[in-house]
């Protein structure tokens, strides 16, 4: 049964050190995603679900004295603290967007737990003003062939079968839609915007780098879920050395990141 709770939950245990993965995983590749954006001194931007990525502080650096950051999580803590952040409490699928204009907009590892992504992209879309760019970053989560080198053939069929379950068991209980990545190009599209561009990431992970690691955060959050669906406690911790040990020996094909922006058709004006 799928519901409308988000998969992570930013108050457990290991929120900060899952973020802190993620920002070592995606920001350089989303920081150079919008470094050519011009017109961006004075700009205000607005990031969606910012988590505990540093890609808002970036922007923050960027607009200048004169532009603002607004960022944005139902549970904000994990922001980062800037002069030019203004964080908000906000939920994108009950609530409006934030008052703009906004001269970009983005969200990253957001609409893919959603149950409605195509709905919100579109709502983010319409707010964007003349001129105004939209970012959506979401992971495919591959599920063939997801081990690159184990340590034997037994190794690598837990390590599918875990990545398997976690998304179509586990996240999909949530809302999240493993294959909406693909979808994002054509949503922009048939929301009107133009010029819309995709590149896709697809990184390596080998076991202890802040990629793999990121399964024990899974491991931990859902541990009741993966073993109520036939994996063992001692399988469980046998993922958990495969992917923390860097002797393991495990090498992953991490997920591939489809980023894709789009325009909205105008000149910019003001500020926004």
């Amino acid at each position: 049964m799928r519901t409308t709770a988000y998969a992570f939950d930013n108050d457990a245990v290991d929120a900060l050190r899952q973020h802190a993965c993620l920002a070592a995983v995606l920001d350089s590749f989303s920081i150079d995603r919008i470094a050519g954006l011009d017109r961006m001194d004075g700009a205000r931007c607005l990031d969606v679900g910012a988590g505990g990525s540093a890609v808002p502080v970036w922007l923050a650096d960027r607009v200048g004295r004169a532009g603002e950051v607004v960022a944005t999580d139902i549970k904000p803590r994990h922001i980062p603290n800037h002069s030019r952040i203004k964080v908000l409490t906000h939920d994108i699928t009950t609530e409006p967007v934030p008052t703009g204009p906004f001269r970009l907009i983005r969200a990253r590892l957001l609409l893919m737990h959603l149950l409605y992504p195509e709905r919100v992209l579109r709502r983010l879309a319409a707010a964007l003003p003349p001129g105004g760019t939209l970012v959506v970053e979401d992971w495919y989560l591959w599920l063939d062939d997801p081990v690159l080198v184990a340590p034997c053939a037994r190794d690598a069929r837990l390590i599918a079968r875990f990545r398997r379950l976690l998304a179509e068991d586990v996240l999909a209980r949530s809302g999240t839609d493993p294959y909406w990545a693909s979808r994002i190009h054509a949503t922009m599209r048939a929301a009107g915007l133009t010029d819309v561009d995709t590149q896709i990431f697809t990184p390596v992970w080998p076991a202890g780098s802040p990629g793999a690691l990121l399964a024990t955060i899974s491991l931990t959050q859902f541990r009741e879920r993966f073993l109520s669906l036939g994996l063992t406690a001692a399988e469980l911790e046998r993922i958990r050395q495969l992917v923390t040990d860097p002797t393991s020996g495990l090498v992953l094909r991490g997920h591939p990141l489809f980023s894709t922006m789009g325009h909205k058709t105008g000149l910019v004006g003001g500020s926004g």
